[in-house]
Formats: structure tokens, C-alpha cells, sequence
């Protein structure tokens, strides 16, 4: 019986591991082929400089929630109101704020409470007043400021700005995340060629921790100089340069990140907005406007451009992170407990056959079947049946082949996109590949079963404003919902308490 244990568990191992080498190898040439065409076929200066000078350039709407971001919200709505774009608003969504966040904004932007017919395509939290200005200022008069009461989450915040959006499509972002000044050019361009309807872009997006920003814009891009937001980092770089480029090429992008990513207005009430329950708000609404373009027999894409139009500031301590990626775990088993019936579903196309079976197998299962590899190797161990020289040589070759993407990584950041101005920036990324298999990783297969063990167990969450002492509660208003993302893209942190 023991020898039939482990011949299984061998065998396993050995076609789960080869089968996710032979995928990563894959994804890496699809998107270096990608990366290479965009780079012969895109003429970035000529792009923007054509929608520059267009008087058809496409609206957006700018919708980003604030709770609680008194000491940093007027240099934030500056560095939005800023950017570079013929035709743009900015919806900020206070949400039911217990500091002084309305008031600076109503100070600092003379605004005052306007007449407004909110009408609540998708349900909120209740509407309280519209605030626009009275200033003469042009740059002002981009700006509205949603209030409201507060939902309990992102999602709920997200919904309202969408309630008031007028241009055909909106890029939901958190009020602390830093924009590239041109970053709206760049994510509305694959909307406009193509004949297939795009119903939303995620752009890549990295971690502001060890930049310099002044005054809300970014001055100097640099690697985080600390581990846990090192490690995000290069998280971030692989999503995006490889897993979410790869995808895209065949129409498969399973999300696009909360931190920023452009939706098509209609499409994304149409099939409900964000759901305020949900734990992976960013993950579930895609799933639903895929569910409704294919339930109405539309094509549709969803593009991945590799520019780095964001970024953000990750978790800088392992208390915050450990949240975070709870709430990423748990809100992984929630989508597919919700979406179980797209799973191996033709009438929802790649979606369906390819995307959400890659990642319930690779992802959902993923840290269930390392732990239970980590307790397999510590029962050979303690019986003695390890095979001492096999064990290393499996273990050089899959560290190897870690280094290898990293390697591919490091390599599309500074030659097509060009992430970090300095070459010896790049040590950095190196240095967290090195450690990421021994540190970083074993602790992401922990959280997210603590998050599996949350949802199963029915624990709720709240959230409130993340600041760099840690987290700060929000009050009474608790709902059984959260927010969760790609990465470390939220601006918040999220309090567990017992049902």
C-alpha cells in the first residue's frame, strides 16, 4: 500500500509538473511573439500624437473610490486631473468617508452640490448628493465627486461612478494609484483597431514602493529595495509580460486588473457591474460580460497592452499581505463556486474550454496540491524511502527553469518596455527570482488555503483605508463582501471578524 502511495504521488507530480513547464514554455513564446509584433507594428509617438490632434478621440471616465483618504486625496485627484487626454472626466466616489475626504475636495476644487437625476442602473448603496465645480478653472470642471453611503467595499463605491459615467468607456482605478501621464492614449487605442468590439484592456501595471513620486506623479521609476514588495514586483512582470500577454493572443485574458483596465460602459451594466459580494470583484466582472456577449451571440476581445501605464503601492509588511492574499484565495473559490456552470462550457468559447479549466487546475488546485506534496516529502522523509539524488536533480531543474522565466521577464521589461531607466535595476528582479521558490512562494500556497479555509467557513470582512502603520478599520457598515484583485493593486486592507 505505501509503495502504491508513492508510485501515485511520483507519477502525479511528475505529469502536473511537465504539463505546467510545457504551458509556462508556451506562454513565454506567444508573448515574446506578441511583444516582438507589437513592437514592429506599433508607432507609439505617431499614436498618440494622432489621438492627440483627433477631434473623434474617445471619451473616458475616470472612476476611482476613496474612503478615508484625507492625506492623500487632493494630490491624488491632482495627479488624475493632470493627465494627458483631449476628453476625460474624473469621478471620484466617496465613500461614506469618516474623516475629512468630502470636505478637502470640496474646498480645494470649489465644488458645490449639484441638481442630479441618479438613476441607478446597477444597485448601490444609497446616493447622497453630486458635487461639481463653480470655478472657472477648466482643468476642475473634468472633475465629479460621487457621494454616497457607505457599501462595505470597492465594488459597491465602483458601482456608483459607473451610475454616472457618460462616456462610452470607463477605466476604474484606486484613488492612490500613480497614472502615466499618456496612460490613457495607450489603453484606448485597441478599441479603435479592430473590428471586433473590445469590451475591455488591462494594462500592465508595477509597484510604486522604492519610486520617487512628487506631488502624486511619478519622477523616477525604481525596484522596491525591500523584499515582500520585491517579490510583487516580479509577481507583477510575469502576470502581465507573460501569463496575461500570452492569453490575450488568443482571446483567453482571464481579468483585468482592479489597479486599472478600461470597460466598455454598456456592456459592463448590461451584465450587472461589479458585484459587491464578491471577494474578486475584478475576476468576476469579466466573467459576467463575457457571460453576456456570448449568451447574446456577440464577438468581442479583450486586449492585454504590455506599456506600464500604473502603478501601485503593494503591502509592505507580511501582516498586509497575508490579508491581501487571503482575501485573492478566497475570492479564487468563490468565482468558480459562482461561474461553475462557464467551466468546460462551449457557449462561453476560450473562456470556458480553456481559460477558467487552466486555472482552476493550475491556480484554484494549485496550493492543495503543494501542501499536500510539502507533508508527502516530510512522511518519505520521516520513513525514510527519499531518494536523495532525484529529489536534487527534479528540485536544480524546476529552480532552473524558474530562472529562466525570470530571465524572459527581465528581458521584455527593458527592451520593450522599458521599465527601469537604469540597467543595474534590474539586479534587483534577479534577486527575488533567486529568493522567491525558498520565501516568497510557500508563503502565497499558505495564505491562499487560509483563504480557502475562510470562505469555506463562511468568516467576514470589512473594508477600510490601508496606511503605511498598518490597517484601519472601517465602522459599522459590514457586508458580506471584500475586494480582491490581480495583485497588490487595492489601496485598502481588509479586518476579519467572526460571522
Amino acid at each position: 500500500m505505501r509503495e502504491a502511495i508513492i508510485d501515485f504521488f511520483n507519477f502525479f507530480v511528475i505529469f502536473y509538473s511537465g504539463f505546467l513547464v510545457l504551458s509556462y514554455i508556451l506562454m513565454v513564446i506567444l508573448a515574446l511573439r506578441k511583444h516582438r509584433l507589437h513592437g514592429i507594428y506599433h508607432n507609439e509617438k505617431n499614436t498618440i500624437e494622432e489621438l492627440r490632434q483627433s477631434p473623434y478621440a474617445t471619451g473616458i471616465s475616470i472612476v476611482a473610490p476613496a474612503y478615508n483618504e484625507e492625506k492623500t486625496i487632493i494630490d491624488n485627484v491632482r495627479s488624475l486631473l493632470s493627465l494627458d487626454y483631449p476628453d476625460y472626466e474624473v469621478i471620484i466616489v466617496n465613500d461614506g468617508s469618516k474623516d475629512r475626504t468630502l470636505d478637502l475636495l470640496i474646498e480645494q476644487f470649489e465644488l458645490e452640490k449639484v441638481p442630479y437625476a441618479y438613476i441607478e442602473k446597477i444597485k448601490t448603496k444609497p446616493f447622497r448628493a453630486l458635487y461639481k465645480t463653480h470655478s472657472d478653472n477648466p482643468v476642475y470642471k473634468r472633475l465629479t465627486v460621487v457621494d454616497k453611503e457607505n457599501g462595505g467595499t470597492k465594488a459597491d463605491a465602483s458601482n456608483a461612478g459607473v451610475n454616472v459615467v457618460t462616456n462610452p468607456y470607463f477605466v476604474c482605478t484606486d484613488v492612490d494609484c500613480i497614472l502615466d501621464k499618456e496612460a490613457l492614449y495607450r489603453i484606448i487605442w485597441p478599441t479603435m483597431n479592430t473590428g471586433i468590439r473590445v469590451i475591455a484592456v488591462s494594462a500592465t501595471m508595477r509597484m510604486s514602493n522604492g519610486c520617487k513620486v512628487v506631488n502624486g506623479q511619478m519622477r523616477e521609476v525604481h525596484p522596491p529595495h525591500t523584499l515582500i514588495p520585491l517579490f510583487q514586483d516580479l509577481e507583477y512582470a510575469r502576470s502581465f509580460y507573460i501569463g496575461k500577454t500570452a492569453l490575450s493572443t488568443f482571446n483567453a485574458l482571464q481579468n483585468v486588473s482592479g489597479g486599472f483596465g478600461l470597460f466598455d460602459t454598456d456592456v459592463a451594466i448590461k451584465a450587472g457591474g461589479y458585484d459587491g459580494d464578491s471577494f474578486a470583484e475584478d475576476m468576476d466582472m469579466i466573467a459576467r460580460m463575457i457571460r453576456y456577449m456570448c449568451d447574446s451571440g456577440e464577438s468581442y476581445r479583450i486586449v492585454q497592452i504590455p506599456e506600464i501605464c500604473c502603478w501601485t503601492e503593494g503591502p509592505s509588511n507580511l501582516k498586509i499581505l497575508s490579508r491581501q492574499r487571503t482575501r485573492w484565495g478566497r475570492g479564487l473559490l468563490q468565482m468558480f463556486q459562482v461561474h461553475r456552470d462557464m467551466v468546460f462550457n462551449p457557449a462561453y468559447r476560450q473562456y470556458g474550454m480553456f481559460t477558467l479549466p487552466y486555472i482552476m487546475v493550475f491556480e484554484l488546485f494549485a496550493p492543495l496540491i503543494e501542501f499536500t506534496g510539502y507533508m508527502m516529502i516530510l512522511w518519505l522523509f520521516l520513513i525514510q524511502a527519499i531518494n536523495y539524488h532525484t529529489i536534487w536533480i527534479v528540485f536544480l531543474a524546476l529552480y532552473c527553469f524558474a530562472q529562466f522565466l525570470s530571465l524572459s521577464i527581465i528581458t521584455i521589461d527593458s527592451f520593450v518596455a522599458h521599465g527601469f531607466k537604469k540597467q543595474r535595476d534590474y539586479l534587483w528582479l534577479l534577486l527575488a527570482s533567486l529568493l522567491e521558490p525558498f520565501l516568497y512562494h510557500p508563503l502565497n500556497v499558505f495564505f491562499s488555503l487560509r483563504g480557502y479555509w475562510k470562505h469555506i467557513w463562511g468568516r467576514r470582512m470589512v473594508w477600510g483605508a490601508m496606511t503605511r502603520k498598518g490597517f484601519q478599520p472601517a465602522e459599522a457598515s459590514v457586508t458580506n463582501g471584500g475586494e480582491a484583485g490581480e495583485a497588490a493593486e487595492d489601496a485598502s486592507a481588509e479586518e476579519e471578524i467572526n460571522a
